[in-house]
């Protein structure tokens, strides 16, 4: 496959996919602490092939990937070969080109995983390199950066958020039971899992009636690697298009992390000027089509518009139908416990069904997972016709 500015993938070596898959590594050690920026991984290996230095993206504002690596190298990177899971950035934003790095460092020849689509880079990175006379290859691993940096890559393509549709349900997909009792369906294993979830993305987001039954405190806990825990706390969402949520509890406690409130202009002043009292950030978009919620398109992408790559959005059963319906899920992750709450139940989905079979939408099982006496299941939307039969 060609990327932008690339050629075909025919000179690629079985080392070349080694020390990718090695860049790919180092560039997920960074996925929690660069946002808005993508996470990127750069090995370098010296003129004999022996890797020398490898390095990912900074915090925003700090060093990207080829800029760590170099600096680890130093003079012995001449006549080397780079490693890139995305491709070197071409302009001066808060820190200098990184293909003009590469090209002063004397790298004989670059390897990309895939192009980069940002208007300020889009093939330009690798055009100057091979203006300089380095030797660029593309599309090394290029299917598996697109999985690793799916995030990344629909921000700035799509301009809005990356959504992730979570939810705990029992085996016969009932979030809660008859009377709204709903802690704990899951165990601590999967519980746990969830909060790495939540510490993945950039905002956390419910809807009015979950934030209304719940008071869910939406923070990150429990993270198994504390080295690992996000450069900043996920933005937690609310979205209440009528001002039912008073401006209380845990999530407007912002010693906690930050809040943002997604309302629309039918909202009174004083809900709007209690939540902004609270600390809250206070966001207007217009209100659904429906007339039953907030616009969703425009609330993503004024999240993408906040900095926001990844949303994981954790309920209720109507924003998750509301999504759904929308084709607004990139993802979906279910956790399943072993457990039966009957006809009566809540489901964890509400969302009107096809009118027949042929009609459904079908998902792509992407992973599973055993936790505890729990599983967890992913879902990508089955968008190609081979993915459907």
């Amino acid at each position: 496959m060609t990327e932008p500015g690339g050629t075909s993938a025919n000179r690629h070596t079985e080392r070349d996919s080694l020390l990718m898959q090695r860049a790919r590594t180092v560039a997920l050690t960074a996925r929690r602490r660069t946002a808005p920026n993508p996470w990127v991984g750069c090995v370098l290996t010296d003129a004999t092939g022996s890797v020398i230095a490898e390095g990912a993206t900074e915090p925003p504002g700090g060093r990207h990937a080829e800029a760590v690596a170099l600096h680890l190298a130093g003079n012995r990177a001449r006549g080397g070969i780079a490693y890139v899971t995305l491709e070197p950035c071409s302009h001066h934003g808060r820190t200098p080109p990184c293909a003009d790095a590469l090209i002063a460092a004397g790298i004989a020849r670059v390897v990309v995983a895939i192009g980069d689509p940002d208007p300020d880079v889009a093939g330009q990175g690798i055009d100057r390199l091979r203006a300089a006379g380095v030797d660029v290859a593309v599309g090394v691993h290029a299917a598996g950066v697109r999985e690793d940096l799916a995030p990344y890559l629909l921000h700035r393509t799509q301009g809005r958020a990356f959504t992730v549709v979570k939810t705990a349900m029992s085996l016969d997909a009932r979030s809660a039971a008859r009377d709204d009792s709903s802690r704990w369906i899951t165990s601590p294993e999967a519980r746990a899992d969830a909060h790495e979830l939540r510490a993945d993305s950039q905002a956390v987001m419910v809807g009015a009636g979950t934030a209304l039954a719940d008071r869910p405190s939406l923070t990150v806990r429990d993270i198994a690697d504390p080295a690992t825990q996000p450069a900043q706390l996920p933005l937690r969402v609310v979205l209440d298009s009528r001002g039912r949520v008073p401006a209380e509890g845990p999530l407007f406690d912002t010693s906690l992390a930050p809040t943002l409130v997604v309302t629309t202009p039918v909202v009174s002043d004083a809900a709007h000027q209690a939540w902004l009292a609270a600390g809250a950030k206070v966001l207007t978009v217009p209100q659904s089509k429906r007339r039953t919620g907030v616009d969703l398109v425009a609330t993503l992408e004024t999240l993408a518009g906040l900095g926001v790559l990844q949303v994981l959005v954790e309920g209720g059963a109507e924003l998750h139908g509301a999504i759904l319906a929308q084709g607004l899920a990139d993802r979906v992750v279910a956790y399943v416990a072993p457990t039966l709450l009957g006809r009566d139940g809540r489901p964890a989905f509400s969302v009107a069904g096809p009118a027949t079979i042929t009609d459904a939408q079908r998902w792509l099982l992407t992973d599973v997972r055993r936790l505890g006496p729990d599983v967890r299941l992913d879902y990508t939307p089955a968008t190609d016709v081979g993915e459907r039969s």
